[in-house]
């Protein structure tokens, strides 16, 4: 990068300068108030830090994005968070920032750029590519910022986050603030190499090392890099070098890994104090013009932390709003019609979900998809075929395989005006994101009060067959669906499987959406006008008055071919298909449970904490008085999945096995 002199206004200066004593004095005051009890949980401070929230965030407009980790107070209130709102968040009050609901690791305030401070460290640096990512989508100009700590250079998102945000030129910025320690592991120790910014020139990057504590070097360093990124020419790394002089958090001890005489000696080096002198001894700015600065800032700390001690508390009503986004009415039009089409059309499940995909792409340019080979090549199983040709990179846009690293970058792409759609092929490999998806994704409505929606789409396949084995097989589903904030879909047949994908493209909730790799070739009846699936709407494949199945994916079709044997036996099958886990239409199972008393639960995982138990413990609950028989369970072996044709089949539940299952069930 090349050095530009920097020229900053009196008034410029003197915004830097108030900066730093908003965030000083209201970091001091909330570890009083720490000690008097008012902070129920963690509280992290930015004292010896201030100089670079301030330098970074001269340079940012509201539009801009912010992306932080659980140090975050300093980085808010650069960005321009009232200190009351952040004292209120950390008192735990319903006027807090994040309405009670983080605390000090977790601070939201979208209205201002402010996109959130997460406890897990490097997600920030994901969802700055994301916000990038959605910049240079929607040309926008916007950059997005992460800021985070020296432990998580070491971590793979830093490594996934900078290659990413290299091979795509994104406007983004990577402040890492190198404080020395890792919570109580010295960098010195956790580190090959003594600096983080030279790092960047293993991905492509400029990479600048800066004296921290030196607020105008930070912001020299500062407005290059978001000129740089405005302009197109993509990110930097910016290391600086720093000091916390508090303890990692209040209340901790702090003299088991470094001494008093270290700390001592970075508060001699203390970046306020230092900046003070300079301004009135090199830039000619009064002292009493400084002095009146250090007497605002006072009176509104006192007056913020009143307002937030005397807030109320969130209201008990209020746990458990925002998990998911509004619901939306699907318009007259989106209905599945009530009559087949004329001639009648049949595709399969792939080509159905192609054309929901390629529908809304068209009318939405939000929509972009992420993964690997889905561009040029289409996808591994024609996902995504021809749409490159029509849309181009950036909307079809091929991936390093880093898994963690495209799923955090699509939430906070997410959080930031777009709806990326994320395709992983097998179900098994976005594993290696979970975090990204449990931590982050699911969690950002909640967190927010709702303010941040998540329209995100997760899609691959499941399930066991083609030999496989144990990491191309999985389903997983029953786990997914054990996460708030997440819808889990699992269509069996190519019509719901284009009404479901139209519901997930066109909501504001994070969407699994898993699809059974042996039933993508299979076709029926798909309507070719605009139709979309509400979820929580199970389908009732096949009537019938003795017995109950309910099934999903695969197991639909295995249960419905072995009905008309059955019916010649004289037992009527009802099949009821779920079609999604999360949420789960219960009412539709009890309903026919009141009608057959039967019910056997038919499930390709293993039953052990999954999708049949789930049910099982439902309908004993609201069901019991309906049964005329036991619950009956049918499920995959509590096995990892093998290779050997052999040993596959006999892994699975088979359609002979569901119909001795059924007649059993009969006897009872």
């Amino acid at each position: 990068m090349n050095s530009q002199p920097l020229e900053l206004s009196a008034e410029q200066l003197l915004r830097l300068y108030r900066t730093m004593q908003i965030i000083r004095q209201t970091e001091e005051e909330l570890a009083r108030c720490h000690q008097r009890g008012l902070i129920h949980g963690a509280c992290h401070t930015y004292v010896g830090e201030e100089a670079i929230a301030a330098g970074v965030c001269l340079h940012l407009t509201l539009d801009d994005a912010v992306f932080s980790t659980h140090r975050g107070h300093g980085h808010a209130l650069a960005k321009g968070m009232p200190p009351r709102e952040l004292m209120a968040e950390l008192f735990g009050r319903a006027t807090g920032c994040s309405r009670g609901r983080g605390g000090s690791m977790h601070l939201f305030s979208p209205e201002i750029g402010m996109m959130g401070t997460s406890g897990i460290v490097g997600p920030c640096i994901l969802q700055a590519c994301g916000g990038g990512y959605s910049s240079k989508l929607l040309k926008t100009g916007r950059v997005a910022v992460a800021f985070f700590g020296d432990g998580a250079v070491n971590n793979g998102a830093f490594h996934e986050g900078l290659n990413m945000a290299s091979i795509w030129k994104l406007p983004a910025l990577f402040i890492c603030e190198n404080n020395q320690f890792a919570t109580e592991v010295p960098f010195a120790y956790s580190s090959g190499i003594p600096d983080v910014g030279r790092r960047a020139a293993n991905y492509g990057l400029p990479g600048v090392e800066v004296d921290g504590n030196d607020v105008l070097a930070v912001t020299r360093a500062a407005a290059e890099a978001v000129a740089r990124a405005r302009s197109g020419g993509g990110a930097t790394l910016i290391e600086c070098k720093t000091y916390r002089t508090r303890a990692h958090a209040e209340g901790m001890g702090d003299f088991t890994y470094r001494t008093r005489e270290q700390v001592e000696e970075w508060k001699r080096r203390c970046p306020i104090a230092t900046f003070r002198l300079r301004l009135v001894r090199e830039f000619g700015i009064a002292e009493s013009q400084v002095q009146a600065i250090d007497g605002e800032i006072a009176a509104l700390v006192a007056e913020s932390r009143q307002f937030a001690e005397s807030s109320p508390p969130p209201t008990a009503e209020t746990a458990a709003t925002h998990i998911y986004a509004p619901s939306r009415a699907i318009p007259t039009r989106s209905q599945p019609p009530a009559t087949p089409a004329v001639p009648r059309r049949e595709i399969t499940f792939t080509q159905a979900t192609h054309e929901a995909l390629a529908e809304e792409m068209a009318v939405n340019p939000k929509i972009f998809v992420l993964g690997e080979g889905i561009g040029i090549r289409g996808g591994n199983f024609k996902t995504t075929a021809g749409l490159y040709d029509l849309y181009g990179p950036e909307r079809l846009c091929d991936t390093p395989i880093s898994e963690r690293g495209f799923v955090g970058l699509a939430g906070g792409a997410a959080m930031t005006g777009t709806r990326p759609v994320v395709d992983f092929m097998f179900a098994d490999f976005i594993l290696d994101s979970i975090g990204e998806i449990v931590n982050q994704i699911a969690k950002m409505q909640y967190m927010s009060s709702g303010r941040i929606k998540m329209p995100i789409l997760l899609r691959g396949c499941i399930g066991i067959g083609h030999s496989a084995a144990t990491h191309h097989s999985g389903s997983y589903y029953a786990m997914f669906a054990q996460v708030p904030g997440l819808r889990v879909v699992v269509p069996s047949n190519a019509y719901d499987a284009k009404g479901l994908l139209k519901h997930a493209l066109r909501c504001d909730d994070p969407v699994m959406f898993l699809e059974h790799r042996e039933i993508l070739t299979t076709k029926c009846h798909v309507p070719a006008e605009d139709y979309e699936i509400e979820f929580g709407r199970a389908a009732i494949s096949r009537p019938g008055r003795d017995v109950t199945i309910v099934a999903l994916a695969r197991m639909v079709p295995l249960a419905l071919s072995i009905c008309d044997e059955l019916e010649r036996e004289g037992i009527s099958v009802e099949v009821v298909d779920p079609r999604t886990v999360s949420p789960l239409d219960t009412d539709a199972i009890l309903r026919s449970l009141a009608k057959t008393g039967r019910l056997l639960i038919v499930d390709e995982p293993p039953a052990f904490c999954g999708f049949a138990a789930e049910i099982a413990a439902q309908v004993s609950d609201a069901g019991f008085n309906d049964l005329d028989a036991p619950i009956r369970r049918l499920t995959g072996l509590f096995t990892p999945t093998p290779y050997s044709p052999s040993l596959e089949a006999a892994v699975v539940p088979t359609a002979a096995a569901i119909a001795d299952a059924i007649r059993s069930l009969m006897k009872e």
